[in-house]
């Protein structure tokens, strides 16, 4: 069935529920962030309507960092008491400050890792941001054992080499699994309005000369029977990784994921700003009079929807993520 422009249904909302975040990492620039923004607890039950209307499954509080959020914990009973699962993405440092609300009142929580210890903070730019982090996770499972947090990593200059270490250094903090993907290194995601000149891009992206480590690793993860266990990529999806490193190389040609994200899900901003990704410009802003859900249908979502042939778009093809949402079954879309 072709997709629809006009959705029925919004399985996942992602939100960013505060603008800043507490890390410094090489590869993004949410840091530099100094005005401090804020989704309230009034403003998440002003759009109660939309939320179950549009019938979302899952809430995920991006970053920024969520847990720098004055009143995380309102959103997410807010959420909850809709039935609604809660995933909290994290950097790891303020895990053990609210390990006990954590507990009390999240779904599952991924936390980054982007190395072992040493890698991790100099990646993440905080002397003991792996120390933190672990202290965090001991704290979690301490006061909730079956509460499941997970780790992504995300693959750079900086840690190509060092996958296997980055997969034992997640089981060694007693995660229930990590995935990959590769930094983003061409789009206005991420607080780059402009983008990144080719100088900044060359701090973050691989050289020819390592791909050959980087595919090493992949395959010897490939090899070790890891992947759709406590790795969560498939091995296309892992060699999709080198695959997006040769193609920024111009060694190959970029070739867009399988995604529906755009039909299933949106990404809304701390300033109400939406998005039908990360990755692609606005689609409208919710505010005291304009819902979700009108933002959601409004027209420039429909002509943004309708216009998109993710194979083709050139968005798409140099994408570092996917998303491919099931159908509930074959008659009816998402």
């Amino acid at each position: 069935m072709a997709l629809t422009p006009v959705l029925a249904r919004l399985p996942i909302l992602i939100l960013s529920p505060h603008s800043r975040c507490n890390c410094r990492c090489v590869m993004c620039d949410i840091w530099k962030v100094t005005d401090a923004k804020e989704i309230g607890a009034s403003d998440l039950e002003r759009h109660a309507a939309s939320l179950d209307g549009m019938g979302v499954e899952w809430a995920v509080f991006s970053g920024g960092e969520p847990l720098m959020h004055s009143d995380l914990f309102r959103l997410c009973a807010i959420l909850r008491d809709r039935g609604i699962r809660v995933t909290v993405l994290s950097t790891g440092l303020l895990l053990e400050k609210h390990a006990q609300a954590i507990a009390a009142n999240v779904d599952d929580v991924i936390v980054s890792l982007d190395g072992p210890g040493e890698v991790h903070d100099r990646i993440r730019r905080v002397p003991g941001a792996f120390l933190r982090l672990a202290a965090g996770v001991r704290s979690i499972h301490a006061l909730r054992p079956g509460l499941p947090v997970a780790a992504r990593c995300t693959i750079q200059l900086l840690n190509h080499s060092q996958l296997r270490a980055t997969v034992a250094a997640a089981r060694g903090l007693g995660l229930n699994g990590i995935s990959f993907l590769a930094a983003d290194l061409t789009s206005t995601a991420f607080n780059r309005p402009e983008g990144w000149t080719s100088e900044r891009q060359l701090s973050v992206a691989l050289a020819p000369g390592d791909l050959a480590a980087l595919e090493s690793e992949i395959e010897t993860i490939v090899s070790q029977n890891e992947c759709g266990g406590f790795v969560a990529e498939s091995p296309a999806k892992l060699r999709r990784i080198v695959h997006y490193f040769r193609a920024h190389l111009g060694l190959a040609d970029p070739a867009a994921p399988v995604c529906n994200a755009p039909w299933v899900s949106v990404a809304v901003e701390a300033d109400g700003t939406v998005r039908p990704c990360f990755f692609h410009p606005p689609i409208g802003r919710i505010d005291a009079v304009t819902s979700l859900m009108n933002v959601v249908n409004g027209d420039e979502a429909v002509r943004f929807r309708a216009g998109l042939d993710v194979a083709s778009d050139p968005t798409c093809r140099r994408c570092v993520c996917s998303l491919n949402w099931p159908r509930r079954n074959a008659s009816s879309p998402y």
